[in-house]
């Protein structure tokens, strides 16, 4: 294992140490092994990144053989959710969108649709079974919630009702609160998220996916291949990515109360031209920042990143520079 490079680690120091909210970042070199961090061992909300964590049980169960992407399966009106879910114009055209398990895998990676991941999370024996492939895993310091419903009923300071999936009703039912009520509950929610993970943890998980140590080779690469055709965040992470480097990666985002956000996040896999690959969690748990400056600091952590390895001499895994030939 080669040492963290002092200047990449400085760099993202400056990073979170500079912006004015609660954040923190991990960076995880995949083939030389070193870890770069800053708050990077806090729990902070992951919102909409814990659905890799649904995927990754989904695809557990097909290394066991005991789901198939090809099993057909059906959304209803009754498994609808709320916030981001375009899937829902499709159940409403006839009653129900009749598609398969690989399909809803593919919209909830790559749309973040929340009803594609809560219909998967029910496919694959709902948060506990989630709960148990984290630690059998052996994962670490990441928690997974109890769906997208209950979660962000919560987060608002509501106990979920079905009719709140119908329409603007949940918004509506949110707007009737006190401000105090509101402030009460998102203090709660980031105080301890029940979906909080440590950015570390997510990038260790992600460097270990990469290295084939979670899932089989035919998995990983359904995973990492369907993160890559991801279509959010395109001013995050994505957006500070070089020419010939490649991405697959996973946003996250959190309810907003007035000017604060609680949960600004994107964690991915990036792939430089050489084939060094790097494991990122960028996540902001709190801040009244603009969206604008939320995005610039996961933009800055990757740039800092990419600077680094594409000043830095390829090095093998003992971080020596191998001989030419």
């Amino acid at each position: 294992m080669s040492t963290a490079p002092r200047a990449l680690q400085a760099a993202v120091d400056s990073l979170i140490r500079g912006f004015d909210g609660r954040a923190g970042a991990a960076v995880r070199a995949v083939d030389d092994g070193w870890t770069v961090e800053a708050g990077g061992r806090q729990r902070l909300p992951q919102q909409s990144v814990s659905k890799l964590w649904v995927a990754m049980t989904l695809l557990d169960l097909r290394d066991q053989g005991r789901a198939r992407l090809d099993e057909p399966i059906t959304v209803l009106p009754t498994d609808l959710t709320l916030f981001h879910q375009p899937i829902a114009y499709l159940v409403a055209k006839t009653g129900r969108f009749d598609t398969t398990v690989g399909g809803l895998l593919t919209r909830a990676l790559t749309q973040s649709d929340n009803t594609a991941n809560d219909r998967l999370l029910t496919f694959v024996g709902g948060p506990s079974a989630v709960r148990a492939m984290i630690q059998r895993k052996r994962l670490g310091d990441i928690r997974f919630g109890p769906g997208e419903r209950m979660l962000q009923a919560g987060t608002a300071g509501l106990v979920w009702q079905p009719g709140y999936a119908i329409g603007n009703a949940f918004q509506i039912a949110r707007s009737r609160l006190s401000p105090e009520a509101r402030t009460a509950a998102l203090d709660r929610y980031i105080g301890d998220p029940p979906d909080g993970a440590a950015p570390l943890a997510i990038a260790d998980a992600l460097a270990r996916l990469a290295r084939g140590e979670i899932l089989s080779e035919t998995s990983t690469r359904i995973m990492l291949d369907t993160m890559g055709a991801s279509i959010t965040g395109r001013a995050r992470l994505r957006a500070a990515i070089p020419p010939g480097w490649k991405i697959s990666h996973k946003t996250g985002t959190g309810q907003d109360y007035g000017r604060r956000n609680a949960g600004f996040n994107d964690v991915g896999l990036l792939t430089a031209p050489d084939g060094r690959r790097y494991a990122l969690a960028v996540m902001i748990g709190d801040t009244v920042r603009p969206i604008r400056e939320r995005q610039q600091l996961i933009q800055a952590v990757a740039a800092a990143v990419t600077t680094f390895a594409n000043t830095s001499p390829v090095t093998g895994a003992s971080g020596v520079t191998p001989l030419a030939h």
